[in-house]
């Protein structure tokens, strides 16, 4: 097969992908330069959507609607758009084999791609039951949510299974948020999973109780401390029990999984460094590798802020990332620099008709504030996290958007803090005032 050969590649097709390709044209890439290798169908979209509207009963959010970059209040980036610029986007192509050295991607039907720079925007797969040799794991009717293909077959078995149960393996995002849009869709819902509250990497106790209980209040079945264990099915291959750690048994017609992802980088094992499971990079999103760049999940970069370096699996960091290396990649380019990438951490959920965000970090101490009964009417309650003596990360339900700006704010200019207690009673109003 014929070589392609191209200035830049993007290798990856979801969320950072679109918004660097919006970066490259903003910086006067030319026709024919950049290319996009996605194994998706679909030019990006805002991943997103998935767990959330695409899934709703009704007014279900479908393409082009949420293709990069409307979520977060950009053009909405059409295939078309891609074809105007001269960004030659190249679908349901998976590359196989990566060589750094020769600067070529080769795909898994041994077509070659050359490149000058390359920005590995690979993102994350999930974790599946059968990498952990669950027993039935690979019946009918289980699903896991990474990509439109996955959503479209959880729809077509939402439709069949009308009134049905749904298992939803897994207490973090994908466990609350598609725990909810099953609700929505009348289906009875279990959700399982092993640690003592849900969402356990960002939420306390306090606030978890909330959610636990508005959940509960709404019909979701909640079990905790225990795991899948193994599935049966019946004779046509569907799943029909899960089985759990403790003994008890669930009946399922759907299962849906959420246990967590890892970054894909083995394309590049051996010839980049890495730390903390991510492609190592500096402050521009450069790896140990000149001309090669890594961004959104798969890069473990300096957190500036906290003097430390993370790996962040969000979107808002996917969106940013790309941006900061591309912008990077044209002032290596002219010979110019750029401010280095200085990320405040934010994390956000959408779930029946709640909605939390939080920014900074959520170490040391912490101090509740507002209402957080979940048989409440208001529902708005927040908390800080408190680290020698200052602020250093805010998480609240339900805020305007006006509040929504002032606990980025406060976790970003991390103010002292005189008295716990002065803090609880302020609540909200002592972010209102930075």
């Amino acid at each position: 097969m014929a070589e392609k050969s191209f200035k830049y590649v993007i290798v990856g097709g979801g969320v950072a992908a679109g918004y660097a390709a919006r970066e490259f044209a903003k910086q006067g890439v030319k026709p024919g330069e950049l290319a996009i290798i996605s194994k998706e169908a679909v030019a990006p979209y805002e991943r997103p959507a998935l767990s959330k509207a695409y899934l709703f009963p009704e007014g279900a959010a479908r393409l082009p609607g949420f293709h990069v970059c409307v979520g977060s209040g950009g053009e909405r980036l059409l295939p078309e758009w891609y074809a105007e610029k001269g960004i030659s986007l190249i679908l349901s192509t998976e590359i196989v084999k990566a060589d750094l050295a020769s600067k070529t991607l080769v795909s898994a039907a041994g077509e070659s791609f050359k490149y000058q720079t390359l920005v590995i925007a690979t993102g994350s797969t999930v974790l599946k039951l059968s990498d952990f040799g669950v027993q039935g794991a690979d019946s009918k009717n289980i699903f896991y949510l990474r990509e439109i293909d996955d959503a479209d077959k959880l729809v077509e078995a939402i439709k069949a299974k009308k009134n049905g149960k749904a298992v939803i393996v897994g207490g973090g995002y994908i466990g609350l948020e598609l725990s909810a849009v099953m609700r929505l869709n009348n289906i009875e819902v279990s959700m399982v999973y092993p640690e003592p509250w849900c969402m356990p990497r960002l939420f306390t106790e306090g606030i978890a109780a909330f959610y636990e209980g508005y959940y509960q209040n709404k019909g979701v079945n909640i079990i905790k401390g225990t795991v899948a264990v193994g599935f049966d099915t019946h004779p046509n291959g569907e799943v029909k029990e899960v089985k759990l750690k403790d003994g008890r048994i669930l009946e399922a017609d759907i299962v849906v999984v959420g246990v967590g992802a890892r970054p894909l980088t083995t394309l590049f094992k051996g010839q980049v460094e890495e730390e903390k499971g991510g492609i190592k990079t500096d402050a521009f999103f450069k790896t140990s590798v000149p001309d090669v760049y890594a961004v959104g999940d798969v890069a473990t970069f300096p957190l500036k802020m906290y003097n430390d370096i993370r790996r962040v699996e969000h979107v808002d960091h996917s969106r940013k990332s790309a941006e900061q290396a591309v912008k990077a990649i044209f002032a290596s380019e002219q010979g110019k620099s750029i401010d280095e990438y200085d990320y405040l951490p934010y994390f956000y959920s959408r779930a029946f008709d709640l909605s939390w965000q939080f920014y900074g970090d959520n170490v040391g101490e912490t101090v509740l504030f507002g209402d957080a009964d979940p048989n409440s009417a208001t529902h708005k309650f927040g908390q800080y996290w408190i680290q020698d003596g200052k602020v250093v990360g805010v998480f609240l339900e339900s805020g305007t958007p006006e509040e929504n700006k002032a606990i980025a704010k406060v976790s970003k200019v991390q103010p002292l803090v005189s008295s716990l207690d002065q803090l609880a009673k302020e609540g909200l109003s002592f972010a209102s005032k930075i």
